[in-house]
């Protein structure tokens, strides 16, 4: 193996003891878009997960308690409505809240969860019936056993039913501190600036208040040779480069 390989090898690992012996550092899963984007997904664990299924099952109980009360005085009538409704929160509830613009059932919601594809994307609807249907085979032999023992195993977090669907159960991005752009000090820009690399600063003070701090580092490092000299005391690439974004907008 190469030295360029066995950095690859050990960089998402620590070493302890014997070689071969590994310690996983974190469970950040990262995959690209069509549009070269890479995201970092945050699987989640088994204990945020029991959480987000026990509220959800106080949810449907609720509901099954409140319809049995309405329906007792309808007669067979009711009573067919309420086993049609135990069939309907058995299986479509968490399809229904799966497929919403939140990706997630109200206890996924509490939790700080949602459900992608395995590339990030929104859940499909084949993919959200898929992973539920199969909750029948994480339930084996008994209280969701199997189920239990994959997530447990895998550091992508995933049961049964999400190895067939291609899903996954993920923490939902905090939000961040934003670039507040009245509070950044105007610099002048040390070298002449074509038209394009004004457009491009120019973009990227206008996309400052929608990205994360580590994006938008990740970007303004891109255009660090406007801002001048990185070896000066209290240099900062962010705030230097939104600097000369607004002497290039005439904010000065």
């Amino acid at each position: 193996m190469s030295p360029r390989q066995d950095r690859r090898h050990d960089r998402g690992e620590r070493l302890s003891g014997r070689r071969g012996e590994r310690r996983v550092l974190d469970t950040v899963v990262t995959t690209e878009t069509p549009e070269g984007i890479v995201l970092e997904l945050r699987p989640a664990g088994l204990a945020v997960r029991y959480y987000a299924f026990a509220l959800d099952w106080v949810i449907r109980l609720a509901i099954i308690y409140g319809a049995a009360m309405v329906t007792a005085v309808l007669g067979g009538i009711g009573m067919a409505f309420w086993i049609i409704l135990l069939f309907v929160l058995e299986w479509f509830y968490p399809v229904a809240f799966e497929l919403s613009p939140a990706g997630a059932t109200p206890g996924k919601r509490v939790m700080g969860l949602r459900v992608v594809m395995d590339d990030g994307l929104p859940v499909t609807a084949a993919a959200s019936m898929t992973r539920n249907l199969l909750r029948v085979a994480d339930f084996l032999p008994f209280g969701y056993a199997a189920g239990v023992v994959s997530l447990l195993l895998r550091t992508d977090g995933k049961r049964l039913g999400d190895l067939a669907a291609g899903t996954l159960v993920v923490h939902v991005p905090r939000a961040e501190s934003r670039a507040v752009l009245e509070d950044v000090p105007l610099v002048a820009p040390v070298r002449p600036l074509a038209p394009q690399d004004q457009a491009a600063l120019i973009a990227l003070a206008a996309r400052a208040s929608t990205l994360t701090a580590e994006r938008l580092d990740e970007l303004a490092a891109l255009a660090a040779s406007v801002a001048g000299d990185e070896r000066r005391a209290g240099y900062d690439v962010t705030v230097r480069v939104l600097g000369v974004a607004q002497w290039v907008l005439g904010r000065r």
